[in-house]
C-alpha cells in the first residue's frame, strides 16, 4: 500500500516581493545598521595595542630618510649648492617665517586651490550624475570626457593664457580643468555600480524615486566612489595650481612663485624647503579633511572610502 507524500509548500523565488508596497522606508535602514554593527565589531575585535604600530612605522621611516639625507649631505657627496643639509633647508624655513615671506604665500595658494577644487567639485558632481542617468550624453560627451580626463593639466595653461592672459582667472582655470573629469569619472562609476536589483527592492520597500530613494540607497551606494573622486580630484588640483603658478611670472605670491625664485636664485635650500612645505600641506590636507570624512561615512552608513 503505497502512501502519498505531502507536496512540499510553494516558496516565492523573489522574497522582495513578499514585502508590502507601503512598507516604511525606516526598514530601508535594516542594511545600514547591519553595516554599522559589522564595523562597531570589527573595530572592537582589533587589539588596542596595536593602535601606536602605524605612527611609530612612519616616525621611523621619515626619520630614517632625514638620518640619510644628513649622513649624504655630511660627506658631500653632491655639492652644497646642489643638495644643502637639512640645518640649511630648516634656517630657510625658519627666516621664511620670521620675514613674512612663507604665510601669506601658504594662504594665497590656498585660496586658489580652494576656488578652483570648490567649482571643480560641484560641476564635476553634477556632469557625472548627469553622465550616469542619461546614456545619449554618456555616449557622445563621456566619451569626450575620459579623453579629457588623461590630459596633463599643464596642457590648458596656454589656453588659460590667451583666454585671460596671466591673470588669477588663468590660475583657477587651469585648476579646475586639471581636477573636474576626474570628480566627474568617480561619480559616474558609483551611480554605475549600483545593481538595478537593489532599486527595485529599495522602491518595493516605499523609497520611491525621490529624496528617500537618494537619501538611503543612492547616496550610500556612491558614497565610497565618490570620496575617492574627491582625493583624487584634489591631487589634480593641487598639481594644477603649481604647476600654473610656476608659470605665472606675473603673479607675485604664492608657493609655486616661492619654488620658481629658488630655481631662478639657484637656491636649492629654497628649492627643498618649498618642495617639503608642498608635501606637508598635501598630507595635513589628507589626514584633517579626507580621513575625518571617510571615518564619519564608515560610521554612519557602514561603507569604507576608497
Amino acid at each position: 500500500m503505497s502512501r502519498t507524500l505531502p507536496a512540499p509548500a510553494e516558496t516565492d523565488p523573489h522574497p522582495a516581493s513578499q514585502v508590502r508596497r507601503g512598507a516604511s522606508p525606516s526598514s530601508l535602514r535594516i542594511v545600514k545598521d547591519r553595516g554599522q554593527a559589522k564595523g562597531s565589531r570589527s573595530s572592537q575585535g582589533a587589539n588596542p595595542s596595536r593602535a601606536w604600530l602605524r605612527p611609530a612605522r612612519l616616525a621611523l621611516f621619515y626619520a630614517s630618510l632625514f638620518a640619510a639625507w644628513w649622513i649624504v649631505a655630511a660627506r658631500q657627496i653632491w655639492p652644497p649648492y646642489l643638495l644643502p643639509s637639512p640645518v640649511d633647508v630648516g634656517i630657510f624655513l625658519r627666516e621664511s617665517l620670521a620675514d613674512g615671506t612663507l604665510i601669506p604665500a601658504v594662504l594665497t595658494s590656498a585660496a586658489r586651490v580652494s576656488v578652483g577644487y570648490g567649482v571643480a567639485l560641484v560641476g564635476g558632481t553634477v556632469l557625472g550624475l548627469a553622465l550616469a542617468r542619461s546614456r545619449l550624453l554618456d555616449e557622445t560627451l563621456g566619451s569626450a570626457v575620459v579623453g579629457l580626463q588623461s590630459l596633463p593639466s599643464i596642457c590648458w595653461f596656454p589656453l588659460a593664457l590667451i583666454w585671460f592672459n596671466l591673470s588669477e582667472k588663468a590660475v583657477l582655470f587651469v585648476i579646475v580643468m586639471g581636477s573636474l573629469f576626474a570628480i566627474t569619472l568617480a561619480v559616474r562609476a558609483g551611480v554605475r555600480q549600483i545593481p538595478p536589483l537593489t532599486l527595485r527592492a529599495a522602491r518595493m520597500l516605499g523609497a520611491g524615486s525621490g529624496l528617500r530613494l537618494w537619501q538611503h540607497v543612492l547616496l550610500p551606494a556612491i558614497l565610497p566612489a565618490f570620496l575617492s573622486g574627491m582625493r583624487q580630484g584634489w591631487a589634480f588640483a593641487w598639481r594644477s595650481l603649481m604647476a600654473a603658478e610656476l608659470l605665472s611670472q606675473s603673479l607675485k605670491i604664492g608657493i609655486g612663485h616661492l619654488l620658481s625664485n629658488g630655481r631662478d636664485l639657484n637656491d636649492m635650500s629654497m628649492v627643498l624647503g618649498m618642495i617639503f612645505v608642498i608635501l606637508a600641506l598635501g598630507l595635513l590636507v589628507d589626514r584633517l579633511l579626507f580621513f575625518p570624512v571617510e571615518r564619519a561615512v564608515a560610521r554612519r552608513w557602514g561603507v569604507e572610502g576608497a
